[in-house]
């Protein structure tokens, strides 16, 4: 296989996969069921839905406003309705073309703020390090909460210790094996053992960097402000269905976490984020029926967010820019 076959396949993929899901998932579902879908979608209350999309705005904005953390150090300053605006384009593109938002951000801030492509594009990536790190730590958070649920399916009854037991294993021992694996393996030649470790040591660098940053700790507020704003957006939807107002908060995290993952399996988490989600969902007891609309009513959400925001950047920016210039001119 050809590298540009390759190419079109990774494009094409994810988005047969999402559709196949979207296919599968309605095709197991029978008249009544579709029925009390829609229902749910009809009698949810959406003022829920629209405090949920303006924690997604708030996570969008501290997001550019985060950005400049990483480019003052390098002397530059860019307009931060610039910043704003190229993040919302990332995010829509991100839709269609995965990572292709990061290199069109780091294009039109150069574009508009005369910002080296390199040099942005490798604030984008020291970002990305930063995000990586806090969702391993939210997965660990919501492993450490929900052990109780892990040790149900590894016992058949409930065993007395065996969630300290469980616990000891994953927060003590494994890291102790990991640590001892990763000295080991980094003096492998083995190509996927090197990308492995090459993986690891970007994540520790990135570490490395944010602690030696001169505005570290808004840098670090912000970061956790984001993801907070991310789970926040997810719990406000909670109470859009009577369902699942009373989730506990284990049911947030861990829905959170398997909807952020399906976010890397298709484009945007198209199909895999609803069946992701309920599937979740309805380990906590709740209706398969609702945990679906719940997926779909959060998935609908902020997609519709991503795209009109986005659409109106791109046409904005230009606008914005001419208007700037005019006005210093």
């Amino acid at each position: 296989m050809n590298k540009k076959t390759q190419k079109t396949a990774l494009l094409i993929l994810p988005i047969a996969l999402g559709v196949f899901l979207i296919w599968y998932s309605i095709s197991k579902l029978s008249p009544s069921d579709k029925d009390s879908i829609v229902n749910s979608f009809k009698t949810a209350n959406y003022w829920w839905v629209v405090l949920s999309l303006v924690f997604g705005i708030l996570s969008h904005l501290s997001r550019a406003y985060r950005w400049h953390f990483m480019l003052e150090p390098m002397g530059y300053k860019p307009r931060y309705a610039n910043s704003v605006m190229t993040v919302l384009i990332a995010y829509l593109l991100n839709l269609f073309i995965p990572r292709s938002g990061e290199i069109a951000r780091a294009a039109s801030i150069k574009k508009y703020e005369k910002i080296p492509f390199e040099k942005a594009f490798g604030t984008i990536v020291a970002e990305r390090v930063a995000d990586v790190i806090m969702l391993l730590g939210i997965i660990a958070i919501a492993f450490f909460l929900q052990t109780d649920l892990i040790s149900s399916y590894l016992f058949k009854e409930d065993e007395g210790n065996s969630n300290i037991y469980i616990k000891i294993v994953m927060f003590v021992v494994l890291p102790i094996i990991g640590f001892i694996a990763y000295r080991y393996l980094k003096k492998s030649r083995n190509p996927i053992v090197i990308k492995i470790i090459s993986f690891i040591k970007g994540l520790l660098e990135g570490v490395t960097s944010i602690l030696s940053m001169r505005r570290k700790w808004q840098f670090i507020f912000h970061t956790l402000f984001i993801w907070v704003m991310y789970i926040l957006m997810l719990y406000a939807v909670t109470f859009a269905l009577p369902e699942t107002t009373n989730l506990p908060f284990g049911a947030i995290i861990v829905s959170f976490v398997v909807g952020a993952l399906s976010m890397a399996l298709t484009n945007g988490g198209l199909g895999s984020y609803p069946v992701f989600v309920a599937s979740a969902l309805v380990l906590y007891k709740i209706d398969n029926n609702a945990a679906l609309a719940f997926g779909w009513i959060m998935w609908t959400a902020q997609t519709i967010m991503v795209i009109l925001f986005g659409c109106l950047s791109l046409i904005l920016i230009p606008v914005y820019n001419r208007y700037v210039g005019n006005k210093n001119s």
